[in-house]
């Protein structure tokens, strides 16, 4: 059994956690003559070392899930929801999510493909809350910064938010909430051609460039966010806002991450820099999941596509869970980390 937990921390803090190569870092800084202790050397260290570590995770993750999407284009994802009925299909659509590492905005217009075609109205909802907020190299990019509890918890109850949302929103809203134009949109079932294995591969390596180019932008603003707060902002600040002494602190991180737009890989180094420094751990996932799922460019889009009714019991169920998860996390997390 100890064999197999040092196999494990191992893996977590070596393979995962990349430990070594934030040592690394830090010795070639200080051969520079950069001391890592100062706040400029340690800005710097933060920002090489999460940036290197998560573009080469997010490469591996998405090379792999892209592969297995692969095998569930949009056409046969629709086939294969439309064979469940109840609270079972919005558990397929959520579990569906996360093999699509897309953020919100990327998912709406899957969303709209699935609405169109017919499917009910609370498993494409379930599908477009899982799928920004837990899809799998979320999971394991938690796993590096978080631990493994962390991570299993806050995808499994990403998991919950998406079919009980899915499932209110079936029982709270009709398909006229729906804008018409949607609703009487005809879809045209076209088969998706058979790829071969190298064809999969291609199209996984497509995917990675294409993901890059979509989320370096917000990794290198969250990274450099982050790298800010470890190192500039005071400790007794954070503790004060974010801390075990302000009640509120999972609403107001829910609130502040809201008109925000970022995937959760670019949201991930803040949430970690905050734990740092003294903030809750249900208040930093809250500010992540309220960013990554209501988003107010997602909104915006969304709105587009359904009325203003539905809009607000989507917005409403969400941030409702959001809250519900953070002040989970946050009573439970002395026995989580």
């Amino acid at each position: 059994m100890q064999a197999l937990k040092s196999v494990w921390d191992f893996f977590q803090n070596e393979i995962l956690g990349m430990k070594w190569l934030n040592q690394l870092i830090g010795n070639l800084l200080e051969a520079c003559g950069l001391s890592t202790e100062t706040r400029l050397g340690g800005s710097v260290q933060f920002f090489i070392y999460d940036t290197i570590k998560i573009m080469l995770l997010l490469g591996v993750l998405i090379l792999i899930i892209s592969y297995i999407q692969s095998y569930f284009p949009p056409e046969r994802t629709k086939k294969i929801l439309g064979r469940f009925r109840g609270i079972g299909a919005n558990m397929i659509a959520a579990l569906l999510g996360t093999v699509t590492p897309f953020c919100s905005c990327s998912s709406i217009p899957i969303f709209i493909g699935f609405t169109s075609a017919g499917l009910p109205l609370g498993v494409t909802f379930s599908f477009l809350i899982s799928s920004p907020m837990v899809d799998l190299g979320s999971l394991v990019l938690l796993m590096s910064i978080f631990g493994v509890k962390v991570a299993v918890l806050y995808v499994v109850l990403g998991l919950v938010i998406a079919v009980a949302g899915g499932t209110l929103i079936e029982k709270l809203c009709s398909e006229s909430q729906v804008e018409e134009f949607i609703r009487k949109a005809s879809t045209i079932d076209i088969a998706s051609p058979t790829l071969t294995q190298k064809e999969r591969l291609v199209y996984a390596k497509d995917q990675v460039a294409e993901t890059f180019k979509k989320v370096l932008p917000y990794i290198l603003v969250g990274v450099g966010i982050g790298a800010v707060i470890h190192n500039w902002i005071p400790e007794s600040w954070v503790v004060t806002v974010l801390g075990s002494n302000n009640p509120f602190g999972v609403i107001l991180a829910t609130i502040i991450g809201i008109p925000m737009y970022a995937d959760i890989f670019g949201t991930i180094p803040i949430a970690e820099a905050l734990l740092a420094k003294g903030a809750q751990l249900g208040t930093v996932l809250a500010f992540m999941m309220g960013v990554t799922t209501l988003s107010l460019p997602s909104m915006i889009m969304l709105r587009k596509a359904v009325k203003p009714e539905l809009l607000s019991v989507f917005v409403t169920i969400c941030a409702v869970g959001i809250i519900l998860v953070g002040y989970f996390f946050n009573l439970f997390q002395g026995y989580i980390i």
